[in-house]
């Protein structure tokens, strides 16, 4: 397999030829795994929109307090992401990718066994604060294991773990929906916290056990391979001259740039993850299994497009019109799905999927950017403030469109709020981002 990855042409450029096996070895054992990692993730965290089609009604919560409940959840990611990743850099990411994935599954099995708003928004905020860590976790994990002339591509083959999440999870939620509804008692959005959030508990185990922290404990890899790694990732840290500490970081107006642009881009993201079912039932389809299947959509053409502008970065060494312009694209398709979004039909959709290749595109390449300035601790530290702040847009985005729905009956609105969001973020990629990533 790593031998196929590698002809195919996954890891363009970079490190001599010796290294080439180790990092499609490398590859191989630990992209699928972490991507089905983050696909649990991106499942419990975001179901909550598909049970929202029958939970509001049961605990007779409003569209704004369920916009709030929903993004309640980045409030605490952002207080707890710093720590976590901090912690990881400590103690391995064995140890905190196991202990993050057990008490995410868990907490997820617990929202089944909400009564009232109030512990809508305490299990919301638990959420957060147990998957906190997880996603910069996993990026500086990468860093540790594939060299900045590889990281966009690498990035993107780990990231499309997104897009496969909402390939897989609305198909999913949606047949859990539509067959579970009062079986043993427990309405159909019970089921799906429930059945959704015992894989992740017995994941987290086999993460312990299974796991590497770096290349020299791999028993995949030979001295040889895993020795050929470090010394690429080696001329890395030579290459980059910032300094190591996390308090050198902050000093760095770059990174609080790049926590920005994040913001921009996470905001098309969570409004995409959350309220995609409700997008497409005000298109008029009331059925959950169809809404389920139509929601896979766009996150389908978002898949391609992720690994196409990774891949495509790698192999220009060019980060900043890759990243600005897809999210310029994700701009026009929110805007476009405000516009359509009354109208019934297709068309709605169709600008949907096109804000969603613009937002999922955007996403490996960006990561490339605050990799190329910093290294050690610094890069730790900086990698989760940047994802912390990021993530915030995602209490933003999802509670500004629940507000808009409660106000005026649709999310229009907040629709095109999101979309100039996602516009400032390309205009400051554009305008400002002029370093590059490491290449040799």
């Amino acid at each position: 397999m790593s031998e196929a990855i590698d002809s195919a042409g996954i890891f363009p450029g970079g490190t001599g030829a010796k290294a080439a096996p180790a990092y499609a070895k490398a590859a191989a054992r630990l992209i699928p795994a972490l991507v089905f990692l983050f696909i649990l993730a991106w499942i419990d965290r975001v179901n909550v929109g598909f049970a929202k089609l029958t939970m509001l009604s049961d605990l007779k919560l409003s569209e704004a307090a369920y916009g709030f409940g929903a993004g309640i959840f980045f409030l605490s990611y952002f207080l707890f992401e710093v720590p976590s990743n901090l912690l990881l850099e400590k103690i391995g990411a064995r140890k905190t990718l196991a202990r993050i994935t057990i008490l995410w599954g868990l907490n997820c099995v617990a929202m089944a066994f909400v009564k009232n708003e109030t512990w809508f928004y305490i299990l919301r905020f638990t959420m957060g604060m147990f998957e906190a860590g997880f996603f910069p976790g996993v990026v500086l994990y990468l860093t540790y294991w594939f060299p900045a002339a590889r990281r966009a591509k690498i990035n993107g083959l780990f990231m499309t773990s997104f897009a496969i999440a909402g390939i897989i999870g609305g198909p999913l939620a949606g047949l859990i929906m539509s067959t579970m509804g009062g079986v043993h008692g427990y309405s159909n959005w019970q089921w799906l916290f429930i059945l959704e959030g015992i894989p992740s508990v017995l994941a987290g185990f086999a993460v312990m056990r299974f796991l590497p922290d770096r290349p020299s404990e791999a028993s995949w890899l030979s001295k040889d391979e895993a020795q050929a790694i470090e010394n690429d990732l080696a001329a890395d840290r030579k290459a980059i001259v910032s300094e190591t500490s996390f308090k050198a970081a902050l000093a760095d107006w770059r990174v609080w740039l790049c926590a920005l642009i994040y913001f921009g881009i996470v905001s098309g993201n969570a409004t995409i993850a959350f309220w995609t079912p409700s997008i497409i039932k005000e298109t008029g389809v009331t059925d959950t299994l169809k809404i389920g299947l139509l929601a896979a959509i766009p996150f389908i053409a978002g898949t391609i497009a992720m690994v196409w502008n990774g891949g495509h970065s790698d192999r220009t060494g060019e980060r900043r019109l890759h990243c600005a312009i897809a999210a310029l694209i994700a701009a026009v398709g929110l805007a476009a799905t405000a516009s359509l979004i009354g109208s019934g039909g297709s068309a709605a959709l169709v600008a949907l999927t096109v804000a969603a290749i613009g937002i999922l595109a955007a996403f490996p390449v960006f990561w490339t950017l605050p990799q190329a300035l910093l290294a050690g601790t610094a890069a730790a530290g900086a990698i989760a403030l940047i994802n912390s702040i990021g993530n915030l847009a995602g209490f933003v985005a999802p509670y500004l469109i629940g507000i808009s729905a409660t106000v005026t009956g649709s999310a229009t609105s907040g629709l095109y709020v999101v979309a100039a969001i996602e516009l400032v973020a390309a205009i400051l990629v554009f305008a400002f981002c002029r370093w590059q990533a490491v290449k040799r």
